[in-house]
C-alpha cells in the first residue's frame, strides 16, 4: 500500500443531466467525510438508502451510499460512492461538501493511479480502463475487456519470466569458467534465445493487431473539385452527411465520420476540393484539407473516371505523389456513366480502385482494401488491445533481443548476453509497470478522465 495522504473525490459518472450520477471517495478518511454527510454508513460492500447532508445539516438530496474497506476497493483505499440524482448543482454541492471537510478534487486518472500504485492493477490493465471507456467498437471493447481481465500482461509477464530464467542460467555459468562445458557452444542458449524470440514476435503481431483496433485507420478523401468526394463520404458512412451538389466547391470545411469495418474504426475526413481559388473561404478550406492529408495514414484521391486520363499530368497528382507517395489508393469515381466495371488495378505504381459511390457499385472492394491497408490479419489476433508505448517498448525488446543473439554467436560473450536481456527485461518491464518513472505515469493518467 502506497502512503495517500489525501483523500480524494470527483465524479465517477458522465458529465451532464441523468437519471443518477456518482460521486467517488477515495483514502484514508473516505469514511469519516462520507459518514458526516449521510451518517451512519452500511457495511462494507453494501448498499444503504440516507439523506445526503451538508456541513451545516442542510438537504443535498437522497440516494444510495455504498462503502469499501481498504484493501477490498478499487483503489485498494477505503471508497465511499454517492449514487445522487443525476443533476449537475446535486454533484457539485456534494463536492462542494466534500472538499469543505478536508477532501480534495481528484486529478484525471487519480482513482486508476492509485489502483496501480497499491497493486491492484497492473499499467496494461489500467490503461485497459481507459481504452474500454473509449471504445468505438464492439470488438475494441472486447478486447480492452480482455486487457483489463489481463490477457496481454499475462503475455508479457511470460516472457519476462523466460527471459528472468535464461538471465540466472548465463549469469550463472560465467562464474564456472573452468567447467569443461563451453556453456556457450552447446547449443541451449542459443535455442532458448531464438524460441524467446519466437514468442516476443508472435505478441509484437499481436499487439499491432490490439492497437489498430484501437486507434483505426485516418482516411482522408481528397481529389479536385465535383470528382465525388463528398458522396462516396455518405456511401461509406451510411449517412447523408454531406452536402452534394452538381457546384463545384461546395464542400469548404473539413467532415468528419467514424465508421467500422469488421470492427475496425476508420476515421473518415472529408475534405474541400484541391484547385486554386481566389474564393478567401475555399482557400482556408485547401489549408485544412492539405493539412488533414499530410497526416492521414491513407488518401483517397478521388478522380472521376471521364478525367481519369489527365490526372498523371495534373499538378494535383504531382503534389500528392510529393506528401506521401506510398499512401496514395486512387479511387476511379463515376464509372457507371462510363460503363466500366468495378476492380482493383495497380497504375502508375498506385493501388487503382473502380467504383461509383453514386450507385454503391465496387464499395466492397473498397471497404476490403481499407481493411488491408489497415494491415488487420485475424490470424495474428491476440484478443487484446495495446498502445503506441506497447508497440514501441516490444521493439525495443526485439533489438536487444537480436543483439544478444549476435553478441552469442559472433563475439561469444556470456556477460555482454547477459547486459542485453537485462536490458529486454526492462523494456518488457515499462509495459506492465514494473520498471517505470514518474513521467511515464504522469503521461498515462493524465490522459484519463476525471473519476476513472
Amino acid at each position: 500500500m502506497t502512503a495517500n495522504i489525501d483523500t480524494i473525490c470527483a465524479l465517477a459518472s458522465a458529465v451532464g443531466k441523468g437519471g443518477v450520477s456518482v460521486v467517488r471517495v477515495s483514502g484514508a478518511k473516505a469514511h469519516t467525510y462520507a459518514g458526516a454527510i449521510a451518517g451512519a454508513l452500511p457495511v462494507a460492500g453494501q448498499y444503504r438508502f440516507c439523506s445526503f447532508r451538508e456541513s451545516n445539516a442542510q438537504l443535498i438530496d437522497q440516494g444510495l451510499v455504498l462503502s469499501f474497506t481498504a484493501p477490498h476497493s478499487f483503489t485498494g483505499e477505503d471508497v465511499v460512492e454517492f449514487h445522487c440524482h443525476g443533476s449537475p448543482v446535486v454533484v457539485d454541492q456534494l463536492l462542494h461538501t466534500l472538499t469543505t471537510l478536508g477532501a480534495r478534487l481528484a486529478r484525471p486518472g487519480e482513482f486508476s493511479e492509485r489502483a496501480f500504485l497499491n497493486d491492484k492493477l497492473d499499467l496494461t490493465q489500467a490503461e485497459a480502463i481507459a481504452d474500454l471507456i473509449d471504445s468505438s467498437t464492439i470488438t475494441s471493447a472486447r478486447h480492452a475487456l480482455r486487457s483489463l481481465q489481463g490477457e496481454f500482461s499475462k503475455r508479457i509477464n511470460e516472457l519476462v519470466k523466460q527471459v528472468i530464467e535464461l538471465r540466472v542460467y548465463i549469469e550463472a555459468s560465467i562464474d564456472f569458467v573452468d567447467e569443461e562445458i563451453d556453456f556457450l557452444q552447446e547449443g541451449k542458449i542459443e535455442a532458448r534465445l531464438l524460441a524467446i524470440l519466437a514468442t516476443l514476435t508472435l505478441v509484437l503481431q499481436q499487439a499491432q493487431q490490439g492497437s489498430l483496433l484501437r486507434e483505426g485507420l485516418r482516411v482522408v478523401i481528397a481529389g479536385e473539385p465535383n470528382a465525388g468526394k463528398s458522396t462516396l463520404l455518405n456511401a461509406l458512412s451510411g449517412q447523408d452527411l454531406a452536402i452534394v451538389t452538381p457546384i463545384p466547391g461546395t464542400t469548404r470545411d473539413i467532415l468528419r465520420q467514424e465508421i467500422q469495418i469488421d470492427g475496425i474504426p476508420i476515421h473518415l475526413t472529408d475534405t474541400a476540393g484541391l484547385r486554386h481559388s481566389d474564393d478567401l473561404v475555399e482557400q482556408e478550406g485547401i489549408r485544412r484539407a492539405k493539412a488533414a492529408i499530410g497526416n492521414a495514414d491513407r488518401i483517397l484521391l478521388v478522380v472521376d473516371a471521364q478525367q481519369q486520363a489527365s490526372l498523371y499530368s495534373s499538378a494535383l497528382w504531382q503534389e500528392l505523389l510529393e506528401l506521401a507517395p506510398t499512401r496514395i489508393s486512387v479511387i476511379v469515381n463515376k464509372i457507371d456513366l462510363v460503363a466500366a466495371t468495378p476492380s482493383q488495378q495497380q497504375l502508375e505504381n498506385t493501388p487503382h480502385l473502380f467504383v461509383s459511390a453514386q450507385t454503391g457499385i465496387g464499395l466492397n472492394l473498397l471497404k476490403q482494401h481499407l481493411k488491408d491497408c489497415a494491415g488487420f490479419n485475424p490470424a495474428n489476433d491476440g484478443g487484446f488491445t495495446a498502445r503506441r508505448r506497447h508497440l514501441n517498448a516490444l521493439a525495443v525488446a526485439n533489438t536487444h533481443l537480436h543483439a544478444a543473439l549476435f553478441q552469442l554467436q559472433i563475439n561469444k560473450a556470456g556477460e555482454l548476453v547477459a547486459q542485453e536481456l537485462r536490458e529486454v527485461q526492462q523494456a518488457l518491464d515499462e509495459i506492465t509497470g514494473r520498471f517505470t518513472t514518474d513521467d511515464l505515469l504522469g503521461a498515462i493518467f493524465s490522459s484519463f478522465c476525471i473519476g476513472k
